[in-house]
């Protein structure tokens, strides 16, 4: 088998190019400058930026030059774009319909749509739609970029001028997680790997500097949350997010990233699960997670994957974000 990743420099491409070279398979990497991460590929290739109109005729010519059977992308910009090309840009792409992955793609949206759903969420807004917000508050893009541009504001002399590109969100103070999620294209069937952020870069907010797998059961309600949380946006395939908990210990969700992050390594099921459906990645329209939200009934699919968390108390969560 041979893969294409995107974003092979950043986190989440590192952490997946690590996992398939560990594995045997041959990977074709990709970025738009050299990175020590080449060394784990068979061939690297740099190319243009996700917002030149010349990245989807590059993949495209990528995979046919190379004969690829899958494309990951991992760079959170191309993933709209990938999205909508995926049934014409020549190989099979493991990535959701693009309507859930733009929802995705905006913690603003995000939140409308989590907060339709009845999920919870820190209470969110924008520039004129925040005046609720009272230190401390985080204000962040609302695309999603890990931890770059976070900032916490912690009293008024803080506050920074916001502009209509950015979200304000109410504070979790609480343990933050970073749920590895996988949804079945063909099933709806959601697997849920609940890992612990035990060290922020930034200290209170930004990416995680060290991070711990949880057992299963040790965080039910988290696991709960995830496997609801990509059900309610419609998203099929991996699936990394961020839950943080509330001063009254409720979880709450962040954001949503439609793509492997830079913690897969600690969830190698997700990956197992990409490759174990790799024929439903082939085929131009998924069995499962059509264009919007969940509420389909999913056909009966196979046997949960080995050490993972399937929702509260064990139980497996379907489309419908009840327990199966």
């Amino acid at each position: 088998m041979r893969i294409i990743v995107t974003g092979l420099g950043g986190p989440a491409g590192t952490a997946l190019a690590t996992q398939l070279r560990d594995r045997g398979i041959t990977t074709i990497g990709t970025d738009i400058t050299d990175t020590p991460s080449a060394e784990l590929t068979s061939e690297f290739v740099i190319g243009p930026r996700a917002d030149d109109p010349a990245h989807l005729p590059f993949l495209r010519d990528l995979a046919a030059s190379t004969r690829a059977d899958l494309l990951i992308p991992t760079v959170q910009d191309e993933l709209p774009a990938i999205a909508s090309a995926a049934t014409v840009i020549g190989v099979p792409t493991v990535i959701a319909h693009a309507g859930p992955v733009g929802i995705a793609q905006d913690k603003l949206l995000t939140a409308w749509a989590l907060a339709a759903a009845g999920l919870p969420i820190p209470r969110t807004g924008t520039l004129g739609d925040a005046a609720w917000a009272r230190p401390p508050f985080v204000v962040k893009p609302r695309v999603s970029r890990g931890g770059r541009g976070v900032l916490l504001v912690d009293g008024e002399a803080d506050l920074p001028a916001l502009t209509p590109g950015e979200v304000v969100q109410e504070f979790a103070p609480g343990i933050e997680y970073s749920p590895q999620v996988y949804r079945s294209p063909a099933t709806g069937r959601t697997a849920v790997v609940v890992v612990e952020k035990t060290e922020l870069k930034q200290g209170r907010v930004g990416n995680a500097a060290a991070v711990v797998r949880l057992a299963p059961g040790e965080a039910p309600d988290v696991a709960a949350l995830a496997a609801a949380t990509v059900d309610a946006l419609g998203l099929v395939g991996p699936v990394d997010m961020d839950i943080r908990r509330m001063a009254d210990g409720r979880p709450v969700v962040l954001e949503v990233n439609a793509r492997f992050g830079a913690n897969s390594a600690y969830a190698p099921e997700l990956l197992s699960a990409v490759l174990a459906e790799r024929d439903v990645w082939r085929r131009p329209v998924h069995l499962f997670g059509g264009g919007g939200g969940g509420g389909h009934t999913p056909a009966a699919g196979p046997a949960p994957l080995p050490g993972t968390h399937f929702g509260a108390a064990g139980a497996l969560y379907a489309s419908s974000g009840g327990a199966r």
